[in-house]
């Protein structure tokens, strides 16, 4: 399923999924016998998911995807780890600042935390945040938790995974250098906006996409229509199962966590460099497109 996160007109926001064009209300075409949000659903993901799946295909009152506002699938997650799992990226982004990869990298896979309070959904505007002038997107996949648990082996994470999202790890380059000098972050550098959506789909419509512990996904960023980056999540270093068993050692993993992969390689432009195209500037358009996942589009500000 397409699980999505929208609001029609003169209605409160609401979860639903996408059919084609059309999208349908989760607690109207169950009765009620599901919950009308997107964080309570996943809560309940775990006992109540062939319910939820029996509703495709049945004859529903939907609505055009034209007549309503989608939002972010997942408006309020609990928390938001992003992790730096493609080597690519870091070789690309090591040589356009002169430097190596960490050897520990190649031991653990690393994360940071984001601020889970300013997620952005698609078609939303990013403001560039104050004394900014290095603006970048990041191509990236996330997955959501759809489960609790604590110390979960990566050979059975998948069995914590609710689906999967494009996520777009907004950076202000400039500030994200200047304090990661002294050792911690990055935090402002990160602080003022994540982009998920347009919706959640099921580990289920991804089958057909594996490759092993993988997926092979193709993904490709544009900047005002031009393509920028491409990359496949197939070349992943690290899997989400290693990124979660490491984010839930000795640590509850809750049930709307986001996990992100960190950037594809090639998949910002301090990777592309300056030549290929200058950082973001007001009235951008950011489109981010992964195979089966969708378009996540956002303009700046």
């Amino acid at each position: 399923m397409k699980l999505v996160t929208f609001k029609a007109p003169h209605q409160k926001a609401q979860a639903g999924w996408i059919e084609g064009e059309t999208v349908y209300s989760i607690a109207e075409c169950s009765g009620g016998s599901l919950p009308d949000t997107m964080s309570e659903l996943i809560k309940i993901s775990a006992d109540k998911m062939p319910e939820l799946q029996q509703l495709v295909g049945k004859q529903q009152k939907g609505v055009s995807i034209h007549e309503v506002e989608l939002l972010a699938p997942l408006e309020n997650p609990s928390s938001v780890r992003d992790f730096m799992a493609f080597e690519n990226h870091l070789l690309n982004a090591s040589k356009k600042s002169g430097l190596t990869i960490h050897p520990e990298w190649y031991k653990i896979p690393v994360f940071y935390f984001t601020n889970h309070q300013s997620i952005h959904g698609p078609n939303q505007t990013v403001d560039i945040p104050p004394n900014c002038k290095m603006f970048d997107y990041e191509l990236e996949i996330a997955a959501v938790i759809g489960k609790q648990g604590k110390n979960i082996k990566a050979t059975d994470a998948d069995d914590y995974i609710f689906g999967y999202t494009i996520f777009n790890d907004w950076s202000a380059r400039d500030l994200q250098l200047q304090e990661m000098q002294v050792g911690l972050g990055p935090a402002k550098g990160k602080d003022a906006a994540t982009s998920i959506g347009p919706y959640i789909v099921t580990k289920d419509e991804l089958e057909s996409y594996r490759s092993n512990d993988r997926y092979d996904l193709k993904m490709t960023a544009k900047v005002n229509g031009k393509i920028l980056s491409e990359g496949n999540f197939k070349d992943i270093h690290y899997t989400f199962g290693e990124m979660i068993e490491r984010a839930s050692s000795g640590v509850t993993l809750y049930p709307g966590d986001v996990i992100g992969s960190g950037t594809v390689g090639t998949g910002c432009l301090l990777e592309l460099g300056q030549d290929v195209h200058p950082w973001l500037q007001s009235g951008d358009e950011v489109e981010l497109e992964i195979t089966e996942l969708g378009v996540l589009r956002n303009r700046i500000e």
